[in-house]
């Protein structure tokens, strides 16, 4: 009996959140910060005579919103500005035509939301704004329209002002938009990427948010990114933690910075390689020289056929100066993407499908290469793994 009543009372309570104690510390000081300056700045620029008005009341729920959940579409710029705006202009209208007060509350409150729906800035502290316009007594009233402007444009204005630059000095982005995607088309096609062909579909998510028809505090796009970060977390979970030291190649063949082209090339061609990690003494990686590089670089015309092009290019000119490219350092992408020995192989997934990358050089601690892992190693990793899993079904 106790037992079930106990359970029936935690169900009140939400569940944990899963917020660090960094973030939580890193809201509780912006709110701090947000609201002293805001207040401060409000006073040396309206004076002491109006000082009533220097902070309203719900500028303290506009910044739980602003430093708490910075992410939401709740606590972006046109959400407050416009929200507490429309919601102030409102209020002092109900106040002005609507003699009972806690009428003109409820129908000011009512239009508010309305408005902000209409105009796509629902910020739930504007419905505040609202009744402090109704309810806020004859100080507020006397006000009228000005209301509007001075203190909620005013306040609303130097807490935004405070949160862009707060949120975005501790890491967080503010205003907050989606990553742009890493995984476009590379082709220049209607296509979209191999990864997104599988899986949940943007459709998907637009049929269930339409049948579930409620505003949700979280955008759609980060909802979507949470989806598929959740989806590939269940296929490691899976998978199983197969890092990329149990895959990749071991005899790795290499250039140097200084190794000629035309070693190079041969180096490419007697392995039957698309591409050479390059690295320096210490064997780190400071670069990747690929066939693509070469074609690049051969400059070919059409009138021009391909085999005399790449000749030139990797025939040494025997000249002690020359703008002709000489060495695999001249040639090489600097920019290379690397994976830790004991990285997961599916973080390589998106590297290789929707970026385009047909090798990964493979590092340890210290930086030093230790490997290579190609797109035909990936293939053979996840096809064993597929037959193993067949194999132990019951």
């Amino acid at each position: 009996m106790v037992q079930s009543a106990w359970k029936s009372l935690t169900r009140i309570f939400p569940t944990p959140g899963t917020v660090d104690r960094y973030e939580k510390m890193r809201a509780c000081a912006g709110a701090l910060f947000g609201l002293v300056l805001t207040g401060l700045c409000s006073y040396f620029i309206l004076g002491k005579d109006i000082h009533a008005a220097w902070l309203i009341a719900p500028m303290g729920a506009s910044s739980v919103l602003l430093f708490a959940v910075p992410a939401s579409p709740l606590a972006q710029p046109w959400s407050i500005m416009g929200g507490n705006i429309l919601a102030a202009i409102i209020g002092v209208t109900c106040a002005k035509l609507i003699d009972e007060p806690i009428l003109a509350a409820g129908v000011a409150a009512a239009l508010a939301i309305g408005a902000m729906f209409a105009a796509r800035c629902i910020h739930p502290p504007s419905g505040a704004v609202a009744l402090t316009a109704v309810l806020g007594g004859p100080a507020v009233h006397a006000m009228g329209y000005s209301f509007v402007i001075v203190p909620v444009a005013l306040n609303s204005a130097l807490l935004l002002i405070t949160a862009l630059f707060y949120n975005n000095a501790t890491g967080r982005r503010y205003p907050h938009r989606p990553l742009p995607p890493d995984n476009a088309n590379k082709h220049n096609t209607s296509d979209v990427a191999p990864t997104e062909r599988i899986g949940i579909a943007p459709a998907d998510l637009d049929a269930v948010l339409t049948r579930y028809n409620q505003v949700l505090d979280i955008s759609r796009d980060d909802l979507e990114a949470i989806m598929l970060q959740t989806e590939m977390q269940a296929y490691r979970r899976r998978l199983g933690e197969t890092v990329c030291s149990a895959v990749m190649s071991r005899d790795v063949v290499t250039a140097e910075f200084g190794t000629t082209l035309a070693d190079a090339w041969s180096l490419l061609k007697q392995h039957d390689l698309t591409a050479l990690p390059v690295i320096d003494r210490g064997r780190h990686v400071i670069g990747i020289v690929t066939k693509a590089d070469f074609l690049k670089h051969a400059e070919i015309e059409p009138h021009e056929g391909l085999t005399e092009r790449l000749k030139h290019l990797i025939t040494p000119s025997m000249l002690s100066h020359t703008e002709k490219h000489e060495v695999v350092g001249q040639i090489m992408t600097t920019e290379v993407m690397t994976a830790d020995a004991n990285q997961s192989i599916l973080d390589l997934v998106p590297l290789m499908s929707d970026s385009e990358l047909h090798q990964v050089p493979v590092i340890d601690e210290r930086g030093r290469l230790v490997g290579m892992i190609s797109q035909t190693d990936m293939i053979a990793a996840l096809y064993e793994h597929s037959l193993t899993s067949e194999y132990v079904k019951p």
